[in-house]
C-alpha cells in the first residue's frame, strides 16, 4: 500500500520523539513516520524564545528514562534541552523518519479495513493521505499559533509595546526600559529573574499569587550518585529519588494543606528577607490547587530581596498611555508590557477525527488508563502529569504501547478499542487544576472517570504498576 506506516506519530517534540526512541528500542520491526507542523524538532522547547525559559522540572525526571541527564543543572533552559531532543534523536536514528512542515489535518479510522487514513497538508498547501494501523497523538495539550491574551480595556492607547511570551520578537530590546509583566505562572516566574539585571524596572503584576518554591539547581544527592555509581544507575537513583520526593511533596499537600501553606509562604519569607511574602506569595488557594512554580536557586526570590525587581498584587482596570492603570487607582509605567497570561489549550493539534466517515467528538470521551479514550479505536495519546514530570507518564505510555504491540502480535490482533463497561460510573473533568487555562478550554477535552481504568491518579507508582507490571487485557479493552 502506498505510503503506508505501522505507526503514524503526530508531533516532533518530547513526547513525540521518546515515543519514536521507545520504538527503536522495543519494536524495531515497527515502521513509523512522525509529521511535524512545525520546520524542527523541539515542540515547546523550539518554539518559545522568551528570556530565561527553562523546565519547571528536575531533568532526572523531565528527560527520558533510557537517556542520561549528564548536565550538572537540575533545572535546564530550552538551548539545553533541545539539545538534549536532538541527541535522543540521533541516537536512536530518529531524524530521518521526520517530515516536517507537515501538518495533520484529518484522520479517519475505517473499521472494515482496520486501518487509518490520515490527510496531511505541507507548507505549500499540498494535501496527502498516509495510512497507518496506529496512530499516536504526541501534540502536546496547546495551541502552537496563538497564546492566551485577557481583552484589557485600554490596550490602544497604550504608548509602548504589548508582547505575548509565545511571540517574543527577536530584536526586542528592553534593556533600561521599564517592563511590566503581567502574570504569576511559571512564564512570569522565568522572565522576571532573567530579565531584571538590564531592565530599569520591571514588576510582576498579579491578580492573585501563586506558589513558588525555591530549588537547589545542583542537586547535591544526584552529584553523590554520579560520584559513586556508573551513569545509568546514577540517573536511574537519581530518577526515583526525585520522583518519591514529588509524590510526597503532593501527597502532603492534599493531606495537610493548611499545614503545608503556612509552611511554603514561610519559606517565600525566609527568601524575600524584608519584602513581605502575604499577600503577595500567600494565595487564596491550597498548595497544588494549581501548578506550583518552582524558582531554581531562589532566583526569583533574589532579585525581589535585591531590589531589581517588584511584585504587585492588584487588579487590572485598564491600560493606559503611561502602563497599567490597576483598580487601587496607581498606575504602573511601562515600556513594554508582557503578557504572560497563559496558553490557549487545544486537543490532538487541532485535527479533525472520525471512525468510517463520522466525527468523533475527544470531549465526549473518557480516557483509559490516561493513554486511550473510549470508543476510539487503535489510538494512543500522550500526555504528561500535571503535578510531576510531563516525561514521566510519556515514558510509561510508550513502555506500555510496546507491550500492546507484542500481545496483539502474539494474538494476531489487528484492532483494540476501549469501551466503558459500567455506565453509572461518574464522570468529571480531565484536568484537575483550577487555573484559568483549564477552565476555559475543560470543555474541549476527554473526561474522566471514578473508577479504574479509567480514573487519572496522577501517581507514577500507580501508573507504573497499572501500565508496566499488570496484564494488558482486561474487559474494558476489546481486542478483534
Amino acid at each position: 500500500m502506498k505510503n503506508f506506516k505501522d505507526i503514524i506519530i503526530i508531533g516532533a517534540g518530547l513526547s513525540g520523539i521518546g515515543s519514536a526512541c521507545h520504538l527503536e528500542r522495543k519494536n524495531p520491526e515497527k515502521s513509523y513516520i512522525i509529521f511535524e507542523a512545525r520546520e524542527e524538532l523541539g515542540g515547546t522547547w523550539s518554539l518559545f524564545k522568551y528570556p530565561g525559559i527553562r523546565s519547571d522540572s528536575d531533568m532526572y525526571t523531565f528527560g527520558f528514562s533510557f537517556k542520561t541527564w549528564d548536565n550538572p543543572k537540575s533545572f535546564a533552559d530550552a538551548p539545553n534541552i533541545l539539545k538534549y531532543l536532538n541527541e535522543a534523536a540521533d541516537e536512536y536514528n530518529v531524524r530521518k523518519k521526520i517530515k516536517y512542515q507537515t501538518k495533520v489535518i484529518n484522520a479517519n479510522f475505517d473499521t472494515s479495513k482496520k486501518l487509518w487514513s490520515i490527510t496531511t497538508v505541507n507548507k505549500n498547501k499540498h494535501e496527502e493521505t498516509h495510512h497507518c494501523r496506529f496512530l499516536f497523538s504526541c501534540t502536546g495539550y496547546y495551541n502552537y499559533n496563538e497564546g492566551y491574551t485577557p481583552d484589557f480595556k485600554g490596550v490602544k492607547d497604550f504608548d509602548g509595546k504589548i508582547i505575548h511570551p509565545q511571540h517574543w520578537p527577536e530584536d526586542l530590546n528592553y534593556k533600561n526600559k521599564k517592563v511590566v509583566v503581567i502574570g504569576s505562572g511559571a512564564t512570569a516566574v522565568t522572565i522576571v529573574p532573567e530579565m531584571a539585571g538590564e531592565t530599569s524596572e520591571i514588576t510582576m503584576l498579579q491578580r492573585s499569587p501563586t506558589y513558588v518554591g525555591a530549588f537547589p539547581n545542583n542537586d547535591k544527592y544526584a552529584k553523590f550518585f554520579k560520584k559513586y555509581f556508573p551513569k545509568k544507575t546514577a540517573h536511574k537513583l537519581i530518577r526515583f529519588k526525585n520522583v518519591f520526593v514529588q509524590i510526597l511533596f503532593f501527597q502532603a499537600c492534599k493531606i495537610w494543606p493548611n499545614y503545608m501553606k503556612k509552611l511554603l509562604v514561610k519559606a517565600a519569607q525566609r527568601q524575600l528577607g524584608n519584602f513581605p511574602a502575604k499577600p503577595h506569595f500567600e494565595p487564596n488557594y491550597n498548595p497544588w490547587d494549581q501548578r506550583f512554580c518552582v524558582a531554581p536557586d531562589g532566583d526569583l526570590f533574589k532579585a525581589i530581596r535585591t531590589g531589581k525587581a517588584n511584585v504587585v498584587t492588584d487588579k487590572i482596570d485598564s491600560l493606559c498611555k503611561q502602563g497599567v492603570k490597576l483598580a487601587s487607582g496607581k498606575i504602573l509605567e511601562a515600556d513594554i508590557i508582557i503578557s504572560a497570561t497563559g496558553l490557549k489549550l487545544l486537543a490532538f493539534g487541532g485535527s479533525k477525527i472520525s471512525i468510517d466517515n463520522v466525527q468523533y467528538n475527544p470531549s465526549d470521551a473518557v480516557t483509559y488508563k490516561g493513554l486511550m479514550l473510549s470508543g476510539l479505536p487503535n489510538c494512543i495519546f500522550f500526555a504528561g502529569y500535571t503535578n510531576a514530570s510531563w516525561t514521566l507518564k510519556s515514558d510509561l505510555t510508550s513502555e506500555y504501547a510496546s507491550r500492546l504491540f507484542k500481545l496483539m502480535d502474539r494474538k494476531n490482533y489487528k484492532t483494540f478499542i476501549p469501551e466503558v463497561s459500567n455506565k453509572k460510573m461518574m464522570i468529571s473533568p480531565l484536568l484537575n487544576l483550577n487555573s484559568g487555562y483549564v477552565h476555559r478550554s475543560s470543555h474541549l477535552f476527554p473526561k474522566q472517570g471514578s473508577l479504574f481504568p479509567w480514573k487519572l491518579y496522577q501517581n507514577y507508582f500507580l501508573d507504573y504498576k497499572m501500565l508496566r507490571i499488570n496484564k494488558i487485557k482486561d474487559r474494558n479493552l476489546i481486542f478483534n
